[in-house]
C-alpha cells in the first residue's frame, strides 16, 4: 500500500540526460556526466546552467549508495565543498564503505542512511542517522513524519524506476543535454524490469507537461507532473 500523499514528501525526479535518455556517458563506474560533458565539444559549455539549476532545488535529497560509490566518496574527502544547508539521504546497503561515510558526513549538513543492512557502517559513525525500511513507500513515510515537506531525487535508473511505478514520484525535471549516448547496458533515465505483459501497462506513467524552456548552447529543460 502506497503511503499517502499528504503524509510523504513531495517528491521531484530532478536529472541530466542525453537526448537518447541516458544519464552516464558509459557503463563503467569511470564513465560519468560530471566527468565526461565537460570534455565533450558543443555540450561542455551549456552544462553549468544545470549545475546552477540544482543549486536551486530541495534541501532535502535523496540518491543512492552506489552513485556515491561511483563519484569516489568512498576515497575523496569532499568536505573542501561542504554544502552545510544540505541533508543528504542515501539508500545503501552495501556500497558505501565506513570511510565514505565519514566523508560523507563531513560533507554534507546532514546525512541519513536509509539501509536493510543490520551490519552498514553507518551505524558506528558518530553523527550519521541510520533510518530502517522495508520499501520505499516506507522510506517516504518514514521521511515525512520527521518534517521533511519536499525532496529531490538524483539516483540511478533503477532506483527511479521503483520509485516511479509505485507511484512515488510527484514532478520531473529533466535537463536535456545535445549529445546522444547510446548503449545497451549504459544507466537511462528509468530502468529497472521491462515491461511484458499488458497487465503491466498500469505501471507506464502519464505526464502533463508544465513547461518546455529552449536554453543556451542547444540544452532544453523540461517539467513535468506525474498524473
Amino acid at each position: 500500500m502506497h503511503t499517502p500523499k499528504d503524509i510523504r514528501p513531495t517528491t521531484t525526479l530532478f536529472m541530466l540526460m542525453s537526448l537518447d535518455g541516458k544519464i552516464s556517458s558509459g557503463s563503467a563506474d569511470e564513465r560519468d556526466f560530471d566527468k565526461d560533458i565537460p570534455r565533450i565539444a558543443g555540450a561542455s559549455d551549456g552544462i553549468t546552467q544545470y549545475y546552477a539549476a540544482e543549486q536551486e532545488t530541495d534541501i532535502v535529497s535523496l540518491n543512492s549508495g552506489r552513485v556515491m560509490a561511483k563519484i569516489g566518496i568512498n576515497n575523496l574527502d569532499f568536505s573542501h565543498s561542504k554544502i552545510d544547508c544540505m541533508t543528504f539521504v542515501i539508500i545503501d546497503n552495501s556500497h558505501l564503505t565506513r570511510t565514505g561515510v565519514e566523508n560523507l558526513v563531513k560533507w554534507v549538513g546532514k546525512l541519513i542512511v536509509a539501509t536493510n543492512n543490520k551490519s552498514h557502517p553507518a551505524y558506528s559513525v558518530a553523527n550519521a542517522e541510520v533510518v530502517e525500511y522495508q520499501d520505499m513507500a516506507q522510506l517516504l513515510d518514514k521521511l515525512g513524519k520527521r518534517g521533511v515537506e519536499r525532496i529531490t531525487i538524483q539516483s540511478g535508473g533503477t532506483l527511479n524506476a521503483e520509485l516511479v511505478r509505485a507511484g512515488l514520484i510527484d514532478y520531473i525535471d529533466i535537463f536535456i543535454a545535445p549529445i546522444l549516448v547510446g548503449g545497451t547496458k549504459t544507466q537511462s533515465l528509468i530502468g529497472g524490469e521491462s515491461i511484458v505483459s499488458e497487465s503491466d501497462l498500469g505501471k507506464i506513467k502519464p505526464l502533463k507537461l508544465l513547461s518546455a524552456q529552449t536554453l543556451e548552447n542547444s540544452y532544453v529543460r523540461v517539467r513535468y507532473e506525474v498524473l
